[in-house]
């Protein structure tokens, strides 16, 4: 159900207001899909998939005005998939602080060089295809790529980090327990 849950949250932080101004595109998504990677069956992957497609669309159309086209999309619902894949094979069954870590950083890197790929691929005079224009789009991403680094480790972190705490919080209360007994 946690998982859902932050689904849900990850949604709703795409279209709070202040994700995209004030927070520099600040969002649940990366943790979310690791998150529900980890804990659900792959089988269930379609709902977030969905979600977030869905998400995708009615923000492009309603909320920035822009005609939408499948194609401009490929690449991050692929993104969306890997990251469920991710979090089921780095972090079903050997849960560590330095798998949780890793995942962070490989799914945020990898956003970050896919999607600005993407945008210097399809550029038509903003970026020149050349290594230098891809090191210039590049560039222009990284407020964005930080910002996501820092999304993601923060909801992953507390996704993971809560129910192990809560645990490890119950098991030195019973300890003191029987001490005082």
């Amino acid at each position: 159900m946690t998982a859902y849950l932050l689904i849900l949250v990850a949604i709703l932080s795409r279209v709070a207001p202040l994700s995209h101004h004030a927070w520099w595109n600040f969002t649940a998504v990366g943790g979310s899909l690791l998150f529900f990677g980890a804990r659900r069956p792959l089988k269930q992957a379609f709902l977030p998939l969905g979600l977030f497609m869905a998400m995708d669309y009615l923000l492009t159309v309603y909320a920035y005005n822009y005609p939408f086209h499948v194609q401009d999309y490929l690449i991050t619902w692929a993104w969306y998939a890997a990251v469920l894949v991710l979090g089921q094979l780095l972090l079903k069954n050997h849960l560590s602080a330095g798998r949780v870590a890793t995942a962070v950083v490989l799914s945020s890197t990898s956003f970050f060089l896919a999607s600005n790929y993407a945008v210097w691929v399809a550029s038509t005079g903003l970026y020149p295809h050349t290594v230098a224009g891809l090191m210039s789009c590049l560039a222009a991403g990284l407020p964005f790529y930080r910002n996501d680094l820092l999304s993601t480790t923060l909801v992953t972190g507390l996704a993971f980090g809560i129910p192990v705490l809560a645990r490890q919080l119950a098991t030195h209360e019973a300890e003191a327990q029987k001490r005082a007994l």
